[in-house]
């Protein structure tokens, strides 16, 4: 029997080209294959008239007005409450306060409730949410697979026992409750387990995939997330040295601040590449050929740092950069299209004002979790520990931070 052939692989690597790719409904998902066990049938691995079902249910819970509710109502409790511990021992290490800050923050999105609301649940969730990232990116994994997916499964079995059926039943009962008129809808849990709940038999959902796509928005909003709070402290700590004036207005203003988020996602995407099946033949922008079968493997780390989008200065870390119109501050590092970050403006908020200058209503603007959650940190008079550098990760060729100790 001879061996599988391996498949043609076309690489994009403009901004102009990568947006285009991102648009062809007719490539298909290809980057968490070997990721099932967390990511089979999860919204982003979804394609066709299955995922516009799903997305347009989901996006209900990513209008503006329920984003603001989280970003100025719902989440700086939440913040408050897990930052508190660390100011009161006057140091952190920012790599897991990201992970844990973002982590209860997306559990309140994901609808995975946390009753005891103790830093040891925390750390226990946490310890779940990082298992569920090595099955997503199993792909990467260089020891023996079949024994990490089998870790993974029995991990989400556990999970599934210890948080997911408890928040199932609250949500069950207060869907109930509203079903007999005595508990008002504007009174249920806004988030994704309840909308999933609430349209099981409509999208004919298995247990198992409500428990994936738990999951899957739990690991993604927390992982992507702490990763960029905690590569924006470096960048901010880095204007403390360069230019003392930005990184005090990176600690007062929090649309410069939200510039910083924007300048470090387009420079370090949480995944260097996107990648796509074809279905059927095309011609990409630039002339690419493709055909039913190629893998597209769009260069984030590439389009992001395309001149011809950000400039003759595009690798460079610049919180001023002027955008031509139609260009993301972010670069495409959120996506396009179809398989756009569904909560990337809960993330990252808008961009309103093009570059910060201000003109755009701040009642209406969404700054974005990330910017709100590094200025509180930040106003807690967080600076690099002195006596315990921050330290990259030598595994990684992806920039990953392995410690970022700083005090208070």
């Amino acid at each position: 029997m001879s061996a599988p052939t391996e498949p043609n692989v076309v690489t994009v690597g403009t901004y102009e080209g990568a947006r285009d790719a991102f648009r062809q409904k007719q490539l298909r998902q290809a980057l968490y294959d070997a990721g099932e066990v967390v990511m089979a049938d999860v919204l982003v691995n979804l394609h066709g008239d299955e995922h516009r079902a799903r997305r347009r249910l989901e996006n209900r819970l990513f209008r503006r007005d329920t984003q603001q509710r989280y970003e100025r109502s719902l989440f700086p409790p939440i913040v408050a409450e897990t930052l508190a511990p660390h100011v009161a021992t006057g140091r952190a290490e920012l790599v897991s306060l990201s992970h844990q800050l973002m982590m209860n923050l997306a559990a309140y999105t994901a609808g995975v409730d946390r009753p005891k609301g103790t830093a040891e649940e925390t750390f226990h969730l946490y310890s779940y949410m990082m298992r569920f990232i090595e099955g997503a990116t199993l792909a990467h994994y260089t020891g023996d697979r079949a024994a990490k997916e089998a870790e993974v499964a029995a991990a989400l079995d556990a999970f599934d026992a210890e948080f997911l059926q408890p928040s199932i039943a609250r949500r069950r009962d207060a869907l109930a409750a509203v079903a007999a008129g005595t508990l008002d809808e504007a009174d249920l849990p806004r988030d994704v387990l309840t909308v999933l709940l609430r349209n099981r038999d409509d999208l004919d959902l298995a247990p198992d995939v409500v428990r994936r796509e738990s999951c899957f928005y739990l690991l993604a909003g927390a992982h992507t997330s702490a990763t960029a709070f905690v590569r924006t402290f470096h960048n901010v700590f880095e204007l403390d040295r360069t230019s003392p004036t930005d990184g005090r207005r990176a600690r007062e203003d929090l649309a410069f601040l939200q510039r910083c988020v924007h300048e470090t996602v387009r420079l370090q995407p949480s995944s260097p590449v996107a990648m796509r099946w074809a279905l059927e033949p095309m011609t990409l922008l630039g002339g690419h050929e493709v055909a039913p079968g190629d893998k597209v493997v769009i260069d984030l780390m590439a389009a992001n740092r395309d001149p011809e989008a950000y400039g003759p200065d595009a690798d460079a870390f610049d919180p001023h950069r002027p955008l031509a119109p139609g260009v993301a501050p972010w670069g495409l590092s959120f996506g396009l299209g179809m398989h756009a970050c569904i909560g990337q403006e809960l993330a990252a908020g808008s961009d309103l004002a093009g570059a910060g200058a201000g003109t755009d209503d701040e009642h209406e603007r969404l700054f974005g979790l990330v910017p709100v959650a590094a200025q509180a940190v930040l106003a807690a008079g967080a600076h690099p520990d002195p006596d315990d550098p921050a330290r990259l990760d030598p595994t990684s060729a992806r920039g990953y931070w392995a410690a970022y100790p700083v005090r208070f």
